[in-house]
């Protein structure tokens, strides 16, 4: 095991550039991955993990190696050293590791591991907030599982293919899975591999997803048929769900504020032969007011502050900011109130976050179940679902049911007989 010169450069340029250029470690490293072609899939495997691994344990790996921000590439060869000794590898003789010291840094980790906001690599201020909103004893259990690295879930596509052929199909690729309890269309891999190369990946036979955002198309209870709305579509992994559980059959309005991300929906459809979608971008109050009680289903995927996704975005941890978490509460609440009309007389609606926060998630729908529109709503269910519960990401979903007349209702029981 040792240290490869144009593999720990890559790292440290890409750490560079997510430190000190605030870019996202998720391009950062998708880009690294392509800088050279002669690179098997355990060098590649070493600069993602590694960069990662670096993100993600910033702050106590900073501490340890004494340094402070903004970093300079001196700095960022210290915390690398710092994550190279406490995993083991011997420290080759280059001239930004002499003189480590390998001892003081084991001795640094055994001290400041006793602190929870250094164990845990987050900022001060997200440790407060998680103990006011969880509690003690259940913040330290979530944010110690949101620091361990995501698997790898996907979501079977049943629009062409059955979670048993899939999981055949990868076997023939040597690409290992388990089936996940309770969930019909998941597998799990028994090791990380690039499934984005395969061939079933380009023929659409499935999606990446993690196992708790599988959840919330399920939970919106859709039918074939339906008129369905999904208002905060995004790049659509969970617009893709309900139109596998529509099977193609009515109406899927996939809805966003930014036309590039339901460009990239529009694409992934193609692909995974998903034909019931039709894309409508909100750049003005008219695009909603059009669909004022028309719909069956409405998925509200609410923007939220991510503290359920660390585990898979661990730079979040160092982006998000206070503010921001109370700005998107009242983003929230108004999404909330405006996109609920959208929902008809007996029909649902699912609230849906990937916080743990109670301030994002149950507190949000209480206060909207108070207002003008709420009242028109009954709550039927929620569910809040916790990483280190769960193993997976941390959701949240609320189904509530919009209130009909008795005189409605007998109109919409006719129409379904028919």
């Amino acid at each position: 095991m040792r240290l490869h010169r144009n593999l720990v450069y890559t790292t440290i340029d890409a750490l560079n550039a997510i430190f000190n250029e605030g870019e996202y470690a998720d391009k950062v490293v998708a880009r690294s991955l392509k800088k050279d072609k002669r690179w098997g899939s355990s060098d590649r495997k070493f600069v993602a993990e590694t960069i990662y691994e670096i993100v993600r344990w910033k702050r106590l790996y900073a501490e340890i190696a004494e340094v402070k921000e903004p970093y300079d590439r001196d700095n960022i060869w210290r915390m690398f050293s710092v994550w190279a000794v406490l995993r083991g590898y011997p420290i080759p003789d280059w001239r930004q590791l002499e003189g480590t010291p390998e001892r003081k840094i084991k001795g640094r980790f055994d001290e400041l591991s006793k602190i929870r906001t250094l164990k845990e690599s987050i900022p001060d201020w997200m440790d407060e907030l998680g103990v006011k909103e969880l509690g003690e004893k259940v913040w330290a259990k979530e944010i110690s599982a949101q620091n361990q690295p995501a698997k790898v879930i996907l979501r079977t596509n049943t629009l062409k293919t059955t979670k048993e052929q899939l999981r055949a199909i990868l076997m023939d690729l040597n690409i290992e899975t388990d089936y996940l309890k309770d969930q019909p269309d998941a597998l799990v891999l028994k090791e990380r591999a690039n499934v984005f190369l395969t061939d079933a990946f380009k023929q659409g036979f499935f999606e990446v997803q993690d196992a708790n955002s599988q959840l919330v198309a399920a939970f919106l209870d859709v039918k074939p048929g339906m008129r369905v709305v999904d208002t905060c579509a995004g790049a659509g992994g969970k617009t893709l769900h309900i139109a596998a559980l529509m099977e193609n059959k009515g109406q899927l309005i996939a809805m966003d504020l930014y036309e590039s991300k339901l460009k990239q929906l529009k694409l992934r459809a193609k692909r995974d032969g998903a034909f019931n979608i039709e894309y409508r971008i909100i750049d003005t109050t008219k695009v909603i007011k059009k669909l004022h009680e028309k719909a069956d289903r409405v998925l509200i995927d609410a923007p939220c502050s991510g503290l359920g996704v660390l585990k898979r975005n661990p730079d979040a941890k160092w982006k998000l900011q206070p503010e921001f978490i109370d700005n998107i509460r009242k983003v929230q609440a108004e999404v909330l109130e405006n996109y609920s009309k959208i929902v008809k007389p007996g029909g649902k609606l699912v609230y849906a976050t990937c916080s743990v926060l109670p301030s994002e998630n149950q507190e949000q729908v209480e206060k909207f179940l108070k207002t003008e529109i709420g009242k028109q709503f009954n709550f039927i269910k929620d569910q809040k679902i916790l990483a280190h519960e769960s193993g997976f990401d941390g959701f949240y979903m609320a189904l509530l049911e919009r209130k009909e007349s008795s005189e409605q209702k007998e109109k919409r029981v006719q129409k379904e007989i028919e």
